[in-house]
């Protein structure tokens, strides 16, 4: 690869580089922080190369990227903290957003943000309820802004009718004969496809307004100011497209209210935890409900049942194609991920009725 020091130099950044160090947390980009010193003050950089194996047509990525943050700076212009609130992309020398290495590759450059925490999983009521006003907060920023002016850059991303169809696909060519192994979740999934068709149904049929959608709302995706507490900056843009803001309050509940890992094979450890869901929810719509839609809050929960759903179907689908798409660590790992995530929406339908009510 080319030296990182000379990708740096692309972008206009005052000072001198003192150190540059690698970042291991992400799994699809490469990530680089690098500290400057200028006129006598420290600042640091936060250097990314775009996997451009997912994201095919990453200059579109940077398209959408760049008019979000935009369009959120303008609201956070009279706050003294406004700079934590929203990556900043810092240009080229070129007066672009981006710039290519030698090899092709895509590279962007943010400010670092600083003096906030991070968190890789949800276990207080406290931090859920942040956790969710953080998700409410960043689609406040954007309910002005026209969803149809962004690119799709991944094709039916969250589209629960093509997930079924791709399923439909794996079960008919049975790739990795494992078909016979996992009859009892095909039946699962199959009974509950009518269902879990709620919200594209909804979005193709107008019932809700087509908005901008983050579509990967988890909690290690939230920056936490480290004084107050608050959940002030919403990461990881690079799915930033149109489509409905259930796909991220469903994302929120399903990877915020889950009681063991995505991976878990005991699956007596899998549940959904009642309070935290509860807790995202109310934090959510603190924010949000002065752009709500009526259908939008009726079906919020409902959105945490449906991209549960999403998923398991989109593991099982691989699993059947003999583990294609998904990073695995062990033959199995696939059909636990799905089997984690039947669980997860089967404990979701016996609490149903007691989290809906808590929410009416």
């Amino acid at each position: 690869m080319q030296d990182i020091a000379d990708i740096i130099g692309l972008f206009a950044i005052e000072g001198e580089l003192q150190k540059v160090k690698a970042n291991k947390e992400g799994h699809i980009n490469s990530t680089f922080i690098s500290t400057f010193i200028h006129e006598g003050k420290q600042y640091k950089y936060t250097h990314q190369k775009l996997n451009d194996s997912v994201f095919t047509r990453p200059e579109e990525v940077m398209d959408n990227i760049q008019k979000v943050t935009s369009h959120i700076q303008t609201k956070l212009i009279h706050l003294a903290d406004r700079d934590k609130r929203c990556l900043q992309l810092v240009k080229t020398k070129q007066d672009a957003w981006y710039a290519y290495d030698e090899a092709g590759s895509l590279w962007r450059t943010y400010r670092f943000i600083d003096e906030v925490n991070t968190y890789p999983f949800l276990d207080d009521q406290h931090l859920a309820y942040r956790f969710g006003e953080a998700v409410g907060t960043f689609q406040h920023h954007l309910c002005d802004f026209p969803a149809d002016k962004l690119h799709t850059t991944i094709a039916k991303f969250h589209h629960m009718g093509s997930r079924y169809n791709q399923l439909r696909q794996a079960i008919e060519k049975d790739k990795a004969k494992r078909l016979q192994s996992v009859q009892a979740e095909l039946q699962f999934f199959l009974e509950n496809e009518e269902r879990g068709m709620t919200l594209t149904t909804a979005l193709e049929e107008g019932r809700v307004p087509l908005r901008v959608t983050h579509n990967d709302t988890k909690i290690s995706n939230i920056l936490f100011d480290r004084t107050t507490g608050e959940g002030v900056c919403v990461i990881d843009l690079d799915t930033v497209m149109s489509g409905t803001i259930l796909f991220d309050t469903g994302d929120m509940l399903r990877t915020g209210s889950i009681t063991a890992g995505e991976d878990e094979q005991d699956l007596s450890k899998v549940g959904c935890d009642e309070n935290l869901f509860i807790q995202m929810v109310k934090g959510y719509r603190s924010v949000a409900d002065n752009f709500l839609t009526d259908t939008e809050r009726q079906l919020i929960a409902e959105s945490g049942r449906a991209t549960t759903q999403i998923m398991g179907v989109r593991f099982l689908t691989d699993y059947l194609n003999g583990d294609v798409y998904y990073h695995i660590e062990r033959p199995s790992h696939n059909l636990d991920r799905a089997r984690t995530q039947i669980a997860l929406m089967q404990d979701m339908d016996r609490k149903w009725a007691s989290i809906t009510g808590s929410l009416s």
